[in-house]
């Protein structure tokens, strides 16, 4: 899988930008210079996100939401964590070899 996050992306498994394997991945976006964590969709090249518009939900029982136009960056979460806990790792193993 590539590093670089799809450019249209949607939490709404209706929604044809679904995708779960991305998702558990973990997407962290960036609007407009701060850190969100309340997107339902974002598009990336078109520059806007979807964000639940508070506790209103509409005839179907989904959150209604508004789209936000401004500079969007994604990015995986995960693939930080991953390097420092390969990192953390070998340097345990390491540790390990010279003690023997």
């Amino acid at each position: 899988m590539t590093d670089t996050p799809p450019d249209h992306m949607s939490t709404n498994p209706r929604s044809p930008h679904f995708d779960m394997e991305v998702l558990q991945r973990g997407i962290g976006i960036r609007f407009k210079g701060k850190e969100r964590t309340d997107v339902e969709e974002y598009s990336i090249s078109e520059g806007w996100i979807r964000v639940a518009a508070g506790k209103s939900k509409d005839r179907f029982g989904q959150p209604m939401t508004i789209k936000l136009s401004g500079e969007v960056e994604a990015w995986f979460e995960d693939t930080a964590a991953a390097g420092e806990g390969d990192a953390a790792k070998d340097a345990g193993e390491g540790d390990q070899g010279d003690a023997a």
